[in-house]
């Protein structure tokens, strides 16, 4: 029931964002399109809910319960995030906004790969928070070996997700050549 319910809010959150937005730009009602993204937190409220009632009835923690609390501390760091970004892209594409800028090279994108980063280490935190939480609440009485190791795997995600930064900062992406940048546009 959990994983249906993980399922059932990931098509939600993009059912909520698209109708959400299409009453923004296409039907021109944008108070009712900012009504309807504010509803999408409430999906991760219902998961959180489920999941706890699911515990203290006794279900053994497993990797569902895991999964959703990843899911939820993903949805904490990136929710906005993702929200904001689609509705750039669609103010541009339906609405004659300016196009949104992209993540950049050399240093903007380094900047950008370790915000990104922070955003990873507060879903991590959330995500750890609640695999704690469902640890000491299911205390001795059960096996929570698959709580530990989703907090040692969303380490490792963060841990990736920094190398990536790393790599970013020491190797640069470069500019395809006749791209303007900052400083050429300074100059010219």
């Amino acid at each position: 029931m959990i994983v249906a319910l993980i399922v059932a809010c990931e098509v939600g959150f993009w059912v909520l964002l698209a109708a959400g937005l299409a009453l923004r730009y296409l039907a021109k009602k944008p108070r009712l399109g900012a009504a309807v993204l504010l509803v999408e937190p409430l999906l991760e409220l219902v998961l959180l809910v489920v999941t706890t009632i699911d515990l203290k009835n006794g279900a053994a923690p497993d990797w569902k319960h895991g999964l959703a609390a990843l899911y939820i501390g993903y949805t904490v760091a990136y929710g906005h995030y993702t929200i904001k970004w689609l509705d750039r892209h669609a103010a541009h594409r339906f609405a004659g906004g300016p196009k949104p800028a992209g993540a950049g090279y050399g240093k903007a994108r380094a900047v950008h790969e370790w915000k990104l980063v922070a955003r990873t280490l507060l879903g991590v935190a959330v995500a750890l928070a609640l695999l704690q939480a469902a640890i000491w609440y299911v205390g001795d009485s059960g096996d929570t070996s698959s709580l530990h190791a989703w907090q040692f795997g969303a380490l490792r995600a963060l841990g990736i997700h920094a190398l990536i930064a790393v790599a970013y900062t020491v190797w640069p992406k470069k500019a395809p050549a006749g791209t303007p940048t900052p400083e050429t546009e300074r100059v010219g």
